[in-house]
């Protein structure tokens, strides 16, 4: 089967990787994402599939915009695919390219459709405290996420989950789910189901204000936020900037999902559940644990943060360093 692939990021490695090592698929050419400035250095880097592409002697494309490129839509339409594979490519293909390969583009895409189409399935799915997600295999049409489903896989997200472990198990997941897709579609045994538009949700572009931690909510949209914006949510401590990377809500609804790391916890609930302050209030200092911050509804421990310039530290190192004292505030 010749195989055109369409990816970016690191989400889509797995499922290239799979396509590369089994002898009944060829990848004749790999599409991504110009080289962009990344990092702190801001260096014209390739993409993470450019560069597997590039190891295996792959051909690569990389235009602007594809749906405006002609020199790659002539190519697209020579190199007589089969199918073209799309697994976070980050642009939208048009219904010349839709059209081009003759099994159809299949979509590697990370949530249960119809709930989550668009750019930020992962993300969004824990921020909004999911408990279960997976990966659905679609045949492209011309919307965003619109096209009808061919297979799915679920997998579950625990309390402490956040959005860059997600994302891994689901880019191997979603590798073993497309050769399956490709192969049973191939000898006809998909049929392609329809999404209900009434069940869709969507998982916009995040923004920089999304990052920005607001401690008037609830401990548990909170703790879902940083979690899911993994590693990106920020608050103020000090008047300087501070990354929250890591929490844990406390409460009954919560300890029979924590390790037992956080028994204590547990233990001294009876006197935490007493105490009172302003959201982004630092209520207690636990040993070896770190600062309980007070919302508007719960409580929440500072599992990891990041100041400004230094590297992630557990939220007892953080109370070490910065010697922080109750009555402090986070804004």
């Amino acid at each position: 089967m010749r195989v055109i692939f369409l990816g970016t990021p690191q989400f889509a490695i797995p499922t290239l990787e799979a396509l590369i090592v089994r002898d009944n698929f060829d990848v004749v050419a790999v599409v991504t994402q110009p080289d962009k400035p990344r990092g702190r250095g801001g260096q014209v880097t390739p993409s993470p599939i450019k560069k597997l592409a590039l190891k295996h002697q792959i051909p690569v494309w990389q235009p602007k915009r594809i749906k405006k490129d002609r020199d790659t839509l002539d190519w697209l339409k020579q190199a007589s695919a089969d199918v073209f594979v799309v697994a976070a490519y980050g642009q939208i293909l048009s219904t010349e390219i839709l059209a081009m390969p003759r099994l159809g583009c299949i979509n590697v895409h990370g949530s249960i459709l119809p709930k989550y189409r668009g750019a930020a399935p992962i993300q969004w799915s824990i921020c909004n405290g999911d408990t279960e997600t997976g990966i659905t295999t679609m045949l492209m049409d011309a919307g965003m996420d619109t096209g009808a489903m061919l297979l799915k896989a679920y997998t579950s997200i625990g309390l402490l989950d956040n959005a860059h472990q997600i994302g891994e198990i689901l880019s191997r997941q979603g590798a073993d789910l497309l050769i399956e897709t490709l192969l049973k579609l191939e000898r006809g045994e998909i049929q392609p189901i329809p999404q209900d538009p009434d069940q869709a949700t969507y998982a916009p572009l995040i923004q920089k204000s999304d990052y920005v931690i607001d401690w008037s909510q609830s401990a548990i949209a909170i703790h879902n936020r940083i979690r899911g914006l993994y590693p990106n949510c920020v608050t103020s401590f000090r008047e300087e900037s501070l990354k929250v990377t890591a929490t844990v809500p406390l409460g009954e609804d919560y300890w029979a999902q924590l390790p037992s790391d956080f028994d204590k916890l547990q233990q001294q609930w009876n006197a935490l559940s007493s105490l009172k302050g302003s959201p982004g209030e630092i209520v207690s200092i636990i040993k070896n644990l770190g600062a309980i911050v007070q919302t508007s509804d719960g409580l929440l421990l500072l599992r990891e943060v990041q100041l400004a310039g230094k590297p992630p530290r557990s939220g007892w190192d953080f109370v070490n360093g910065t010697r922080l004292t109750v009555g402090e505030m986070l804004r």
